[in-house]
């Protein structure tokens, strides 16, 4: 009689979240046509897959799909990588400098494509490596003001906290305030505080709190309102990401100051 080994563990899906950026490792989740607010670069870790847009399809490892752009990915393997990066953040502007070939918008054949697919094949990926092999992006040194108001904004989502009342609380103009923000964060002011909302909210989920109650603490007007921004950055509901088992982990702290 022959003994049969079990079979592998597979290791669970993970969508990482931090502000301005989110990276989904697992189950290629067969989403359908779609478009998203953010960019997308998506990668093959165990076989390429195809990218249909624009009525063409095309077989890649590695594709960077912008902003509002339909497309259908098609997986050949089992498990795909998603990274999900704020267009104007500085991380996306390096990531596009690392895009080899270009189809009119669509970046093709990351150069890092073959290191990104095995490092997301581990079976406990760095989420931090994972971003630095996107793009290294040069940060300037950080002001403290500005650290501060990003980590109010990260530690009370839910409040109505304007960018003239930020400022006014650092002693700065609002555009001088804004300016110096986008600089910081890497993507504009009213683009990290709906991020920051999403956090919290992440943050809720993965300790077991529902979607209207999750949705509610991070102060989305409705779990409708949560539910529309969720599918926009991620081209999903959260109800069928979360129905597949996904494993969500928020990489920002919050902190802070209360306003």
């Amino acid at each position: 009689m022959t003994s049969m080994s079990p079979p592998e563990a597979r290791p669970p899906a993970v969508l990482w979240l931090w502000a301005g950026q989110a990276i989904y490792r697992g189950r290629s989740l067969r989403l359908d046509a779609h478009s998203t607010a953010v960019e997308c670069l998506a990668v093959g870790v165990d076989a390429p897959f195809t990218l249909e847009a624009a009525g063409t399809a095309r077989i890649v490892r590695s594709a960077l799909i912008p902003p509002r752009r339909v497309h259908r990915v098609v997986a050949h393997g089992d498990d795909m990588m998603f990274c999900y990066l704020d267009p104007g953040s500085a991380r996306a502007r390096a990531g596009r400098d690392r895009m080899t070939l270009w189809d009119n918008d669509l970046g093709l054949t990351h150069q890092g494509e073959a290191a990104l697919a095995d490092a997301a094949g581990w079976d406990r990926p760095d989420p931090q490596a994972l971003a630095n092999l996107i793009g290294l992006a040069p940060r300037p040194p950080t002001d403290a003001r500005i650290a501060e108001a990003m980590a109010t904004l990260l530690a009370y989502p839910a409040r109505e906290l304007t960018a003239d009342r930020l400022a006014a609380a650092v002693h700065l103009s609002e555009s001088r305030f804004l300016h110096l923000f986008s600089a910081q964060a890497g993507t504009s002011f009213r683009r990290f505080r709906l991020w920051a909302r999403m956090l919290c909210a992440g943050r809720a989920i993965a300790k077991g709190a529902s979607l209207t109650t999750a949705s509610a603490d991070a102060g989305f007007a409705s779990p409708s309102h949560f539910s529309d921004t969720f599918h926009t950055l991620f081209g999903l509901s959260a109800t069928a990401l979360l129905a597949s088992g996904v494993q969500v982990v928020v990489l920002d702290e919050a902190g802070g100051t209360e306003p």
